[in-house]
């Protein structure tokens, strides 16, 4: 049984005052409360200590570093040629394509979020705008089969 709280001991303290039927029931109902809040609370540790025993850590897999993950010069000669052009005839420069597709890479290759892209690819927003227009325009196929398919294992 779990111990007495002070709202339990005040309402024991009033039912001694009480009929002894009363009392009775009242010492009975406390009993079996307490009895049933002690079953509940071994239930909730148990299935908390099972969620933890099955849930997936964060630290299971670690994340490959950025360095692994980046275009080799020979990948970089192939799509390349792929790629629309670097400066845009008008408008805002574009980031540089090699940086960002090979922080697309990342996190394909690494199967992590967006939003867990190491910076030294530049910001996630951008490498994941980039990701969506290259998957509308049709461009993301094309580059995943000019990249060697034995280190591209999942396509977002």
């Amino acid at each position: 049984m779990i111990p007495l709280t002070v709202p339990e001991v005040r309402r024991l303290v009033l039912a001694i005052g009480e009929a002894a039927e009363q009392r009775s029931f009242r010492l009975g109902w406390s009993r079996w409360r307490r009895a049933h809040q002690a079953v509940a609370a071994r239930c909730h540790a148990a299935r908390h200590a099972l969620h933890r025993a099955t849930a997936p850590s964060a630290r299971a897999a670690p994340l490959p570093a950025p360095a692994e993950a980046g275009l080799t010069a020979a990948e970089w000669c192939r799509v390349q040629p792929l790629l629309p052009p670097q400066q845009p005839t008008t408008g805002r420069p574009r980031h540089d394509h090699r940086t960002v597709l090979a922080g697309i890479l990342w996190v394909v290759r690494s199967g992590a979020s967006w939003r867990a892209m190491p910076t030294e690819y530049g910001k996630w927003e951008t490498a994941y705008r980039r990701y969506r227009l290259w998957c509308a325009t049709g461009l993301w196929p094309r580059i995943l089969a000019a990249l060697p398919q034995t280190e591209i294992e999942v396509s977002l």
